[in-house]
């Protein structure tokens, strides 16, 4: 490792400027959490007792002690890999056997997130078996948690691999256009995988029935009438299976998209309330957010593909990190020139949170405006939010700073004012 490149300054500099803003902003939180995390909202005097607060505090607060110990030991492990010189030692260990561009890239990418997943895996473990279950969210067996990360690593892996030949295959044979191709590529495998996710990868992880006849039925089929919105069905997901946190969604795209609403959900709101929560989420549909978002993440990838077809190229990037690359680089090594740009440029991603927060929190109200709209008043939409802030123990008051970078929706005060404004 080269500590005077200029790509490995951007690293060291990168990972201490993100865990530092992350240990600050944690620990803002959690002194404000302690000052006035049990202090009842006067416009929540109604609805919120002090045992609600209590224990949402204590929720919190372990959770916070969790993150500490594992947010410490991920960054000593990223340095570590990287000051070893674990993945040159890697990769010339994979190409001691085999020289095949795919099959390295591959055994690169799995063997090289190994020590992380095996990092993780006790904090995964007691969040979900000490934290949740001590709470009464959790009611995941350890078979059901082995076999839910058995199934994502190979879902993931069927969906990586497709992406993973695409790329090495336009290194080789697309020269200087790769990164056109890769990007129409990723979004046509995007809208691909939009459609299929609901009919055959979702059931993989949970049951979906047909939402019961009945007033909620009724209710919510008016609803989407009167939206204009053409869906597959109203589906109830057996999310209580795993947690008794509670969500409602939309999935799917064309043809396939479904309305789903957890079990949870409907066992802890009034029918009144959850046609709301769906008429928020209409908001999102008729605002055109999502055709919003599209519109401005198909440039932005394209320029973040340029910018990386012309940084891989350059051997100062690999030589800095321990690799050694010829110049021209050669395609087969541009895969590993894609996972550097991601270790030294990943963690100032944390810089951009309040710009796509502050953009999500503007669509978040507009979706509650248009639930107010629709159903005639906000005031079954402010209950509804209040229940589930109160099932999920999620915090009511929270400082600005961290809301700022953490909170891509907006605070349940604040959205309950401009409901009722």
């Amino acid at each position: 490792m080269v500590f005077s490149n200029i790509f490995v300054l951007i690293f060291l500099a990168g990972t201490a400027f993100s865990f530092i803003l992350d240990m600050i902003l944690e620990r803002i939180d959690f002194s404000f959490r302690k000052k006035h995390g049990r202090e009842v909202p006067e416009i929540l005097s109604a609805q919120v007792d002090l045992q609600t607060l209590d224990k949402t505090c204590r929720y919190e607060d372990a959770k916070y002690n969790l993150w500490i110990p594992s947010i410490i030991l991920e960054v000593m492990l990223s340095l570590y890999l990287v000051f070893c010189g674990f993945y040159p030692a890697l990769f010339e260990w994979i190409m001691s056997w085999t020289s095949n561009s795919f099959f390295v890239a591959m055994l690169f990418l799995i063997l090289g997130g190994i020590p992380g997943a095996f990092l993780s895996m006790p904090f995964a473990l007691y969040s979900e078996f000490g934290i949740e279950k001590h709470f009464g969210f959790s009611n995941m067996t350890f078979s059901m948690w082995v076999a839910d990360e058995i199934k994502g690593f190979f879902i993931n892996l069927i969906i990586l691999t497709p992406l993973l030949l695409a790329m090495i295959g336009l290194f080789k044979y697309a020269s200087d256009w790769w990164w056109i191709l890769l990007g129409c590529v990723y979004f046509v495998f995007s809208l691909g995988i939009s459609i299929i996710y609901p009919i055959f990868i979702a059931p993989i992880f949970n049951k979906f029935t047909p939402l019961e006849d009945g007033e909620l039925k009724t209710r919510l089929e008016e609803l989407l009438k009167k939206c204009g919105f053409k869906a597959s069905g109203l589906f109830v997901m057996d999310a209580s299976r795993r947690s008794g946190h509670s969500n409602a969604y939309f999935t799917g795209f064309g043809k396939s998209k479904r309305v789903v609403l957890y079990d949870t959900l409907i066992k802890q709101l009034t029918s009144e309330e959850i046609e709301a929560v769906l008429g928020h989420e209409l908001g999102h549909y008729k605002h055109h957010h999502i055709l919003k978002k599209m519109l401005f993440m198909i440039p932005a990838v394209f320029i973040v593909l340029f910018i990386i077809s012309h940084l891989v190229k350059m051997p100062a990037l690999y030589a800095g990190f321990g690799f050694f690359a010829e110049e021209p680089v050669p395609y087969q090594i541009m895969f590993i020139g894609v996972f550097l740009l991601s270790l030294v440029f990943g963690e100032w991603g944390i810089l951009l949170s309040p710009i796509m927060n502050f953009f999500s929190r503007r669509d978040e109200f507009q979706a509650d405006a248009f639930a107010k709209k629709i159903c005639g008043t906000g005031e079954p939409l402010c209950t509804a939010l209040i229940k589930l802030n109160k099932e999920n123990l999620s915090e009511i008051q929270v400082p600005k700073i961290y809301s700022l970078f953490n909170y891509n929706h907006p605070p349940l005060l604040e959205r309950i004012a401009a409901l009722r404004k």
